[in-house]
């Protein structure tokens, strides 16, 4: 059994798969990554731990302890210039976030063709994937909740909304969602025209806003549990 592990702004989403696919997968949040011990204590002998970490070094400090009471040493993956069917043209290659890198990896094995490959967590990135696996480049946002928070935060009458999608709202709570999700769905669609022309061009989406968005967005699409996590089950070779 191995373990994979996406340590994010806001949870560590872990994964333990085999030979024959995922046996399963789930979350703790970042700052109580010891919500671990009860997977690695369920789970068996574990011979592997590949993760992408974009949480800092205190976080995989303290995974690293967690682990070691297991004699595990989890390497951490670095954006490379190719690997996987995937090649980076991110100025700087090193400096691609460990988990866009993954996802992208991700993408390509589940999808061959052309992707916008989007990650709607506590930021939203829209990364362009054309059909010969090349990363052209992409966009990062505020997410969903950050958005609203930030209105909340900043703004002195505007409240965190907890309102709903209307094409034209009438109450404050749903003019904050509705814009919000606009904003969201609209940085997609742009980002999506890169790709459109492309024979098989989908966007490929993630993350814990999915739900949300998924509906409102005119584009082809596929909904994927964890990008980050199939990207690293297809770097296991290289352990």
């Amino acid at each position: 059994m191995d373990l994979l592990l996406d340590a994010g702004n806001t949870r560590l989403k872990w994964g333990l798969r085999d030979e024959s696919g995922w046996r399963g997968q789930g979350a703790v949040a970042i700052g109580e990554p010891d919500g671990l011990a009860a997977v690695l204590a369920a789970a068996g002998p574990i011979r592997r731990v590949l993760g992408a970490n974009v949480a800092g070094a205190g976080v995989a400090a303290r995974l690293a302890e967690l682990l070691g009471v297991r004699s595990l040493v989890p390497v951490w993956i670095e954006p490379s210039v190719s690997a996987f069917g995937v090649h980076n043209r991110y100025l700087d290659p090193a400096r691609l976030g460990a988990d866009r890198w993954a996802a992208l990896v991700g993408a390509r094995a589940l999808h061959g063709a052309a992707a916008l490959v989007v990650t709607s967590g506590t930021a939203t990135t829209a990364d362009v994937l054309d059909g010969e696996g090349v990363f052209q480049g992409g966009v990062i946002l505020p997410g969903l909740d950050l958005m609203r928070s930030s209105l909340a935060r900043d703004t002195a009458q505007l409240p965190f909304a907890d309102g709903r999608f209307e094409p034209l709202p009438r109450r404050t709570a749903d003019a904050i969602v509705s814009g919000c999700l606009h904003a969201q769905v609209g940085a997609i669609e742009r980002m999506f025209r890169r790709v459109a022309a492309e024979a098989g061009a989908v966007c490929l989406l993630n993350g814990g806003a999915a739900g949300s968005l998924a509906p409102l967005l005119e584009i082809p699409l596929r909904r994927v549990d964890n990008l980050v996590l199939e990207g690293l089950g297809c770097m296991l070779s290289e352990l």
